[in-house]
């Protein structure tokens, strides 16, 4: 017989103890613990000089590459929700950082893109952005940086195919 102190586990404890996952070893939470230590990392670079959020900033660097694009389009080339997104693009349009104008192919959607003062903030990041990147890779040769670019291709297009 087991000493008081020492309970056995219940059946519903050790079936939770059996279906624990080792997040160590399961690629979506590494992957989102990297993406998330990267993002606060780029973040403490230019949340206090240009008082930019995460969002924010994402919202106006796919604007800085694909621009004009919509507030669904943003969505959809950012896989942010649609209230970050809009939250973000509220308060990039009220910092002067976005002009928002009619679609002339569709008058019922607006088109976004950096305003005068978004572009000069976007070009003083950019470098700072390649630099966070560069140190991140700077482990990795040649060969590595091109492995990694084929695997992030091939998950990122699994990732769109799963339900």
């Amino acid at each position: 017989m087991a000493p008081a102190s020492e309970s056995p586990l219940t059946e519903i404890e050790a079936a939770e103890a059996e279906a624990a996952i080792a997040l160590d070893a399961f690629l979506p939470y590494r992957l989102s613990v990297l993406a998330n230590t990267v993002s606060r990392a780029m973040a403490r670079l230019y949340a206090e000089r240009f008082d930019l959020t995460i969002p924010e900033w994402r919202v106006m660097a796919v604007l800085g590459a694909y621009a004009p694009l919509s507030a669904s389009q943003v969505v959809a080339r950012t896989a942010m929700d649609k209230v970050q997104v809009s939250r973000a693009v509220a308060r990039l349009l009220e910092t002067g950082r976005l002009d928002r104008q009619r679609d002339p192919a569709d008058g019922r959607r607006s088109l976004l893109r950096l305003s005068g003062a978004g572009r000069q903030v976007y070009r003083q990041i950019v470098p700072l952005a390649q630099a966070v990147e560069a140190r991140l890779l700077a482990p990795l040769d040649a060969a590595e940086r091109a492995q990694l670019d084929r695997l992030l291709e091939k998950l990122q297009a699994r990732a769109a195919e799963l339900p």
